[in-house]
């Protein structure tokens, strides 16, 4: 539940990215990142955490959709990085697949803050320790989480669930690693059966 710091963290993954790409190795993008202040945050705390927290989910991605992030376009570069953090956070893709996911193929295309409190307590019964995160970290982690779907254009402003319009190279890159990152996205069945072949 690390994932209070911040937001999609778009601007700053490519960058780390390409950083990984050019040096093969973690720990030299995370010396050259502070070193340099490479993504310009006003204090090194804040670029510590920020760095820590991007390379993280960086490094869900393989080498493959690494070079795919570089390569694409912001939407899809958005897209992918939604990927990472639902691989590194299973309480964000258990959110993605059961409630936004199943809200949006159930048509109900609206997104509440009540749906994100009624899984937190569903969570809770499995989880008990959920339980012990304090009223206002359970309120940071909704507002991250709200943000981060409207940064990946999967909400829109008025809290809609927006389509979610995946290329083909995406689509086979991402299901070519593991079927159930599809899951992550808001498609119909049949739309998802068709794109996966």
């Amino acid at each position: 539940m690390s994932f209070t710091t911040g937001s999609l963290f778009h601007r700053e993954s490519v960058k780390l990215a390409e950083l990984y790409l050019a040096f093969g190795d973690w720990h030299t993008v995370r010396d050259n990142v502070v070193g340099k202040n490479v993504i310009q945050a006003r204090t090194l705390n804040t670029l510590k955490r920020v760095c820590r927290e991007v390379i993280s989910r960086l490094k869900t991605l393989n080498a493959e959709e690494l070079n795919f992030l570089m390569a694409a376009g912001h939407q899809e570069q958005a897209y992918l990085l939604w990927v990472a953090i639902c691989r590194r956070y299973k309480f964000i893709a258990d959110f993605a697949v059961e409630v936004v996911r199943e809200r949006y193929i159930t048509l109900k295309a609206d997104l509440s803050f009540d749906d994100f409190n009624s899984f937190f307590n569903r969570k809770s019964a499995w989880h008990p320790e959920l339980d012990e995160i304090r009223p206002a970290t359970r309120n940071k982690l909704r507002q991250v989480l709200f943000k981060m779907l409207r940064e990946a254009d999967l909400l829109a402003t008025n809290n809609m669930i927006n389509a979610t319009m995946l290329s083909q190279r995406l689509i086979d890159l991402i299901s070519h690693s593991k079927h159930q990152d599809m899951l992550y996205f808001p498609v119909f069945e049949s739309d998802l059966r068709r794109m996966v072949k």
